[in-house]
């Protein structure tokens, strides 16, 4: 019964979609206060590329999603420290006829970083880890191979998490879902089934940043070998739950009960991808099943935190070290830090297959903004971030370029 009229549901909520052309009709879980409700309707009706922050061609959400063939996007704003609205557009699964709401899940991509770099950090604030130290003293089921493109240097966490240690692999492709799955020991070294290379040093660390997925992955390694724990459990103990990311998970796959809620990933030319999405044994790198709501309360905490207002997970000293870029200019503890119209923003942005996410924070004033979708096509982020900037009047924040 409960079966037939989920699909009852789907089919009435499919036609009003075609009848009436608009992805947002049947995702408004909340309506909110009148003034909130028309700064929604503004970010919805003024997209656009924004080359230049004076340009004036603007689109709705509605046709930007057409014009990037994006089945389902998700969206949520930061005011004043807070989420001011959340709000989910067109399908999670287009054949399942379920919308995108703001409970749906996303797979995050490299924004698993960020929330990965929290959890480095705890041990560091709990004494189990030095950040600069090397990183051969805490791995323990396997070992980095230094070789002499090191120039005899040692690689530490906070090489790791800056991308400053000269590393190989850029990111993962991941795996078919239900495809034999490669320990950690055999991703970093290359062996099958991995179907990457191996981690190795491509310069000295300390040098200059390259961005290195492949050193996150031995940081996930760091987390399990020192707690003695599963990544994905250690994950959700002291970092997810304690920062209330109560839908979010690093488990690979996910579980049977959360599938209603996971989101079906989608190529450009709108073909599902097969078994649904693929599967990140890369959890620190690639494997966060997030929503925008979930990681705005991430963004929150971080700002709070860096304030000295909260301390749910990390402490002011921590959190603030885990916003200082290391070596780098740009390139912190997990995060990319950026400066527009004076305003320091940490952010972060994620690609898997089938999924694109982006968010930024403002250091200070308790501003931001997260957007998540399930299509390949990381152009539609660009155009509603900057909407959200333009109609939230974030000084200077759309370049000239």
């Amino acid at each position: 019964m409960r079966k037939k009229s989920f699909y009852k549901s789907g089919l009435l909520l499919l036609l009003l979609f075609i009848s009436t052309g608009s992805p947002a009709l049947f995702s408004q879980e909340i309506k909110y206060a009148e003034e909130v409700e028309k700064r929604i309707s503004q970010v919805e009706k003024t997209l656009a590329s924004r080359l230049k922050a004076a340009d004036t061609v603007n689109w709705t959400l509605q046709e930007r999603m057409n014009f990037y063939n994006a089945n389902g996007v998700s969206i949520a704003v930061i005011s004043n420290y807070g989420i001011e609205w959340a709000r989910g557009y067109g399908w999670a699964d287009k054949s399942e006829f379920r919308p995108v709401t703001t409970t749906t899940l996303f797979q995050a991509g490299s924004i698993s970083k960020s929330i990965n770099g929290i959890g480095i950090l705890k041990l560091v604030q709990d004494g189990r880890l030095n950040l600069y130290t090397d990183i051969n003293e805490y791995l323990q089921t396997w070992k980095f191979p230094y070789d002499s493109l090191s120039k005899g240097k040692k690689i530490s966490a906070a090489n790791l998490l800056s991308h400053t240690a000269g590393l190989s692999v850029h990111g993962f492709p991941g795996y078919a879902n239900g495809a034999v799955l490669p320990t950690l020991p055999q991703i970093l070294d290359g062996n099958r089934p991995a179907n990457t290379a191996a981690v190795r040093s491509l310069f000295e660390p300390s040098l200059k940043a390259q961005y290195s997925g492949g050193g996150t992955t031995i940081a996930q390694l760091m987390i399990a070998d020192i707690t003695g724990e599963p990544y994905d459990v250690f994950m959700w103990k002291n970092i997810l739950e304690p920062m209330g990311m109560t839908n979010s998970f690093y488990t690979q796959p996910p579980l049977k009960e959360k599938q209603n809620l996971v989101a079906t990933a989608y190529y450009n030319n709108g073909k599902e991808v097969k078994g649904k999405y693929h599967i990140y044994p890369e959890q620190a790198a690639a494997g966060l099943w997030t929503n925008p709501t979930d990681l705005a309360k991430y963004i929150i905490e971080t700002q709070l935190s860096s304030q000295g207002r909260s301390d749910k997970v990390l402490s002011n000293e921590m959190t603030n070290i885990r916003l200082t870029p290391f070596i780098d200019s740009t390139s912190a503890l997990g995060v990319f830090i950026i400066k527009r119209g004076g305003e320091k923003y940490f952010t972060h942005g994620g690609v898997d297959e089938g999924f694109v996410s982006q968010y930024y924070g403002s250091v200070e004033g308790g501003n931001g903004v997260v957007v998540m979708a399930n299509t390949y096509n990381t152009a539609i982020l660009v155009e509603i971030v900057n909407s959200v900037a333009a109609v939230y009047k974030w000084k200077d924040f759309l370049p000239a370029r």
